[in-house]
Formats: C-alpha cells, sequence, structure tokens
C-alpha cells in the first residue's frame, strides 16, 4: 500500500514538472515574442522566429536574447540600422531575403560575427556593399538576384566576405561603372577577375593629386612673388629716401666757404 503511495506521488510530480515546464516554454514564447512574429523551440537550442509576410517596414524591437533562427523574408525592409540585431548573441541564421533593402549600415551584423552562419540578402534592391557592415562577419551570404553596381568599391568589398558558392552565379552586373568595361549582365565572379574596375579611380586619384599639388605650387610661387615685390619697394622707397637727404660732402664745402668769408 505505501509503496503505491508513493508511486502515485512521484507519478504526479512528474507530471506536476512537466506541466511547470510547459507552461514556462508556452510563457517565454508568448511573452518574449513579438506581436508580428512567431516563436518556436529550434531543435539545435535556443528559438526559431519567424517575422515573414507580415509587410514589416523595420525589424522588430524585443526579439529574445535566445534567438538562433531568424527569419523576416518577404517583408517590406528598407534599410538594416546598425542596432538591429543587438542582444542576439546566439544568432545562427538570418533571412533578409525578398525585401526592398538598399542600404546595410555600418555596423548592421557586429553582434553576429561569433555566431551568425547563415546570411541571407537575395532578392533585394542592393547596388553596392559598405565592408563597415559587416565588419568580421564570416557567414555564408547569399547575395544573388540584387541589381548590382559593379564598380571598384564592389570590387573591393566582395572578397571579404564569404559568399554561398551555389549563388554565385546569379550576382549579376546591373550597371558597371566605368561603363566602357562592358560587364552589364555578366556574372561579377567572372568579370571581377578579368576587368579592374579600380583603375579609372587610380587614374581619377592621381589626377586630384597632381592637380593639388599644382595648387600648393601655384600658391606658394604666389607668396615668393608678392614677398619678393613687397620687399623690391620697401627697398626702392628707402633709396628715395637716402637720395632725399643733403650730400655730406655739399654740406662740408658750403661750411668751408663760410669760413673764408668770413
Amino acid at each position: 500500500m505505501f509503496s503505491f503511495l508513493w508511486g502515485g506521488h512521484a507519478v504526479a510530480s512528474c507530471l506536476a514538472l512537466t506541466f511547470m515546464l510547459l507552461l514556462h516554454i508556452l510563457d517565454v514564447c508568448v511573452s518574449e515574442c513579438p506581436e508580428s512574429c512567431v516563436c518556436s523551440e529550434s531543435v539545435d537550442g535556443g528559438l526559431m522566429v519567424r517575422c515573414r509576410d507580415m509587410n514589416l517596414i523595420a525589424v522588430p524591437r524585443g526579439l529574445p536574447n535566445n534567438t538562433r533562427h531568424l527569419y523576416l523574408d518577404n517583408n517590406l525592409l528598407f534599410t538594416i540600422p546598425s542596432d538591429s540585431f543587438i542582444g542576439l548573441p546566439l544568432l545562427f541564421k538570418l533571412d533578409l531575403s525578398h525585401n526592398r533593402l538598399v542600404h546595410l549600415e555600418p555596423g548592421a551584423f557586429r553582434d553576429q560575427a561569433g555566431s551568425l552562419s547563415s546570411l541571407d540578402l537575395s532578392f533585394n534592391l542592393l547596388e553596392t556593399l559598405d565592408p563597415e557592415a559587416f565588419g568580421d562577419l564570416r557567414a555564408q551570404t547569399n547575395l544573388s538576384h540584387n541589381p548590382w553596381l559593379c564598380d571598384c568599391r564592389l570590387q573591393m568589398a566582395m572578397p571579404q566576405l564569404l559568399l554561398d558558392p551555389s549563388s554565385l552565379a546569379e550576382v549579376v552586373c546591373n550597371t558597371s561603372e566605368p561603363e566602357e568595361l562592358g560587364a552589364q549582365g555578366m556574372p561579377f565572379i567572372l568579370v571581377a577577375t578579368d576587368l579592374d574596375f579600380c583603375a579609372t579611380l587610380r587614374r581619377t586619384t592621381d589626377f586630384a593629386m597632381l592637380v593639388t599639388m599644382f595648387g600648393w605650387f601655384t600658391m606658394v610661387i604666389s607668396y615668393l612673388v608678392y614677398y619678393i615685390r613687397h620687399n623690391q619697394e620697401d627697398a626702392i622707397r628707402h633709396l628715395a629716401y637716402l637720395k632725399s637727404l643733403p650730400n655730406r660732402q655739399d654740406r662740408s664745402g658750403e661750411s668751408l666757404t663760410r669760413s673764408t668769408w668770413l
């Protein structure tokens, strides 16, 4: 009888503990999950937060700090501010595809350098990249299906990213600068190995430096000319002053004549 009662008590305690655990999980999902998102437990720990197809124009605030997978695809996001993902140190996968992104602010992913493994930026309106937006991020990044402006800035930024190999053929030049390179409509990975988008910029920079040096040289010459002319005018005035003074010999002769007359 005692054994039966003890067994029943153990089962009741186990059920109560399980119920409390479920309530805790439910409370976490309900209390911390943004209104526009759906949160669930991730198989690798943490939370999976789905905020897709919600017509969002900004990244939701108050995302759980144990978020591992975040889906923000198919929304109306225009830019990613630098503080969008602060406080998400465990973020492993981030999907920002199928939005209207045109700009990523410097430091947009600075808190995810050590955790983020997958970043999807495909099907947006990105034309160029600011390397400072990614910092030390080493996530595999999908940049396909964006209207890229293939120029020196993009050529310098791309090697700093760990690009998704399966998406490289879809990173296509919508326009190029300079246009005469003829990169429009071609995969950037192909043209970037054969064309130097920075050559024109370097020539422009060299010309600008030459113009600057010429400007400094002209300024120095102008100052020297002014200095010489100014000193010449002083010398002429001083010479004229000396000429205007009575001659010493004339004064001596005049004194001698007066003495003789006396």
